[in-house]
């Protein structure tokens, strides 16, 4: 934990010190970008962890797969949230997570700009700088805020505008994050009561799936199925605002696509 905080922060120091500098940016898709603030810090991230546990495997987002010597590997998403960061909109985080073969065992997420750190260790609890934090208290799908991403597979995102729709006004409000990252997080710790995305990657929930776990919640799949690392669709709340999300939406095309 104590190096994935540290690595955190590197990462964290170096995206501040870009905030108001030109930035290059490279499309990867229509609407997926990197910017050469993302690379950058995944190098520091990278070279924190490398140099601290040189046999464990590396999963990164902007850098190939290191296979390792070990059972363990990292998970890295130096700037989850890029498209935020490149229009300025300070709502990112950097995610460090440790798995044990497919299991997250640790995670870190830290949001930069408002030094915002969020930790999960197995059968550790869930922190927000260092005090407990839990998922929502509220039961009713009604009385909740509901929040979720687009991602880049462009149909699946309006099957999710199309699930909203139909559950409208069945609940409190809506967000929409521009980071699966902080989404989780703020799932784990009750600020959303539940978040949901069809099209993550591995490093996008890889600290959430602890995090959540920690702090009382769940994360599933579309069909209710527990996530895992490499789960593509999930679903983070209390167990019982999942199951009340499960009922509103059944049948509906975003849990039934392929």
């Amino acid at each position: 934990m104590a190096v994935a905080l540290e690595a955190t922060k590197a990462a964290g120091a170096i995206i501040r010190e870009g905030w108001n500098s030109d930035r290059e940016i490279t499309f990867k898709g229509r609407a997926d970008i990197v910017t050469d603030i993302d690379v950058k810090a995944e190098k520091a991230v990278l070279e924190i962890l490398t140099s601290a546990f040189p046999d464990f495997g590396i999963l990164a987002e902007e850098s190939s797969p290191i296979a390792g010597k070990s059972q363990y590997r990292w998970v890295v998403d130096p700037l989850d949230g890029t498209r935020n960061y490149a229009q300025s909109i300070p709502h990112f985080c950097t995610i460090v997570a440790l798995a044990d073969s497919d299991e997250v065992i640790a995670g870190v997420v830290y949001d930069p700009v408002r030094e915002e750190t969020f930790t999960a260790a197995r059968g550790q609890g869930a922190f927000l700088n260092g005090s407990p934090i839990s998922v929502s208290e509220t039961t009713e799908l009604s009385r909740s805020l509901l929040s979720f991403d687009l991602g880049y597979v462009d149909e699946k995102a309006g099957l999710a505008i199309d699930l909203l729709r139909s559950l409208w006004p069945g609940m409190y409000s809506v967000r929409l994050m521009g980071s699966a990252g902080l989404g989780v997080a703020y799932a784990a710790s009750g600020r959303v009561d539940l978040f949901f995305h069809h099209s993550l990657s591995p490093w996008d929930i890889a600290a959430g799936l602890i995090l959540a776990k920690e702090a009382g919640g769940r994360v599933v799949d579309r069909q209710g199925n527990d996530a895992g690392l490499f789960t593509p669709s999930v679903i983070c709340s209390s167990p019982v605002l999942i199951d009340g999300f499960l009922a509103a939406t059944d049948g509906l095309p975003w849990r039934t696509a392929v």
